[in-house]
């Protein structure tokens, strides 16, 4: 993996410094390479944050997990009783907790940070973006970066602050520092498949976690608890979950589709539980070479799993799946070499970023596209409108609610394709009109 990320990525010793200068530098917040500790806070407490702190102090002896922020008291306590468990290397006291909206300000407003983890559900993924960089921090950020296109022209522009500021950004897109997708990607883009014709690809899986609503929960706690089903929180699931497949395709492809043609609907989550989002997709992206790329995504208590890409080629085709990468018909090849971890390995090279031992990384405009792409899938699915790169991601779609604040909240309309705005919030629905769709 070190050889493959090298040879493709990074430049060593004292070439790392000419290139890190020609991308803007390093920051003040920015390391000497050597054994030195980086001070990390986490925004969002959840599992994914969790684990991604988790895969930070195991990327490196050098980093310490400094402070906490989420929303709720018991998603921070709960965290905070796991990471602890790890010694000396988390050194959180109530004293380093915040909790509420704003929890995240104070996190971010402290000196003695260095580099911020950003994983509450993606709806807020912008607004802490944009304070982290503005604040000089490095930022890991799970993927998706937003749930509309103002959220992502917002980290589209965070992304160029940090050039300027001389800052690392890496995203959770893990399949990208993965070593057998990284081997996979360079055979392709030297030729090994032919040229690169078109593609497929796919997460179909059975259902997922969901959260009841409680009588002392408010309206928002319940959405916020239950935030994979409401799209102004996760984008749906195509958004949230499926841009790991789309990533992969426009990775391939070189490129972000230019427009799209979607379907989608909702038939198994037919209980009020699920929210309003979809529970499958299927979208026909073209790219500006005329290539097309088809997606397909569901989620069904029962139904068959897929989670996988097809990128043909006119010598053969390549099928890629987080674990393994193989060519065939056509070409005979298979990934057989180590495969560490690559939620480990996306913060070790982040972290070697931020050092200044690497080229520096900022992958802020690259998953805004990816994000995109996948939002632009949604919109044309909910809308049952073609719709075109450039009057999606500059649509006056901003699905933020009023306020921040634990108040009653309605339930977002579910979308109806054909009467549905491509740019609707979707929101302002009763109880008994969402129910009958």
């Amino acid at each position: 993996m070190t050889k493959e990320l090298d040879r493709r990525t990074v430049l060593k010793s004292t070439a790392a410094g000419t290139a890190v200068a020609a991308l803007g530098g390093l920051s003040t917040a920015a390391f000497a390479s050597g054994r030195q500790t980086i001070r990390v806070g986490l925004v969002g407490c959840g599992g994914r944050g969790t684990g991604a702190a988790a895969n930070t102090l195991d990327a490196s002896p050098d980093t310490t997990l400094v402070a906490m922020a989420d929303v709720f008291s018991d998603r921070l306590e709960g965290s905070k009783g796991h990471l602890t468990q790890r010694g000396d290397r988390v050194t959180v006291t109530q004293d380093d907790c915040y909790v509420g909206f704003d929890a995240y300000k104070q996190l971010i407003a402290r000196d003695d940070i260095d580099m911020v983890i950003l994983a509450t559900p993606p709806h807020f993924r912008p607004i802490h973006c944009e304070a982290a960089v503005a604040a000089g921090k490095h930022v890991f950020m799970e993927k998706p970066v937003a749930v509309d296109p103002a959220g992502v022209r917002k980290v589209m522009a965070a992304g160029k602050l940090a050039d300027e500021k001389g800052l690392s950004i890496v995203s959770g897109t893990q399949r990208r520092h993965e070593a057998c997708y990284l081997d996979c990607m360079d055979r392709i883009q030297n030729g090994e498949i032919g040229e690169i014709v078109g593609g497929q690809c796919y997460w179909n899986m059975g259902g997922l976690w969901s959260h009841a609503p409680r009588e002392e929960w408010t309206d928002t706690e319940w959405q916020l608890r239950n935030w994979l089903y409401f799209a102004w929180l996760s984008g749906d699931h195509i958004v949230e979950q499926h841009i790991h497949n789309i990533d992969v395709m426009n990775w391939a492809m070189g490129s972000h589709p230019d427009r799209v043609t979607a379907m989608g609907g909702r038939q198994s989550r037919i209980d009020p539980t699920y929210g309003h989002i979809f529970d499958h997709f299927a979208c026909d992206f073209t790219y500006p070479d005329g290539r097309q790329a088809m997606s397909m995504c569901r989620q069904a208590v029962g139904a068959s799993g897929k989670v996988e890409e097809h990128i043909q080629g006119t010598k053969g085709r390549a099928i890629t799946h987080s674990g393994g990468t193989r060519f065939e018909g056509g070409v005979d090849w298979q990934y057989d070499k180590a495969n560490p971890n690559p939620y480990v390995q996306e913060h070790k090279n982040l972290l070697a970023s931020i050092r200044g031992e690497t080229q520096r990384l900022n992958e802020a405009q690259r998953v805004a596209e990816s994000t995109m792409t996948a939002i632009m899938g949604r919109m044309s699915a909910y809308s049952g409108k073609d719709l075109t790169w450039d009057e999606t991601l500059n649509a006056d779609l901003d699905m933020t609610p009023d306020e921040y604040a634990f108040v009653t909240l309605a339930t977002p309309r579910i979308a109806r394709p054909g009467s549905t705005k491509f740019d609707d919030e979707l929101w302002g629905t009763t109880a008994t009109a969402n129910a009958n769709g």
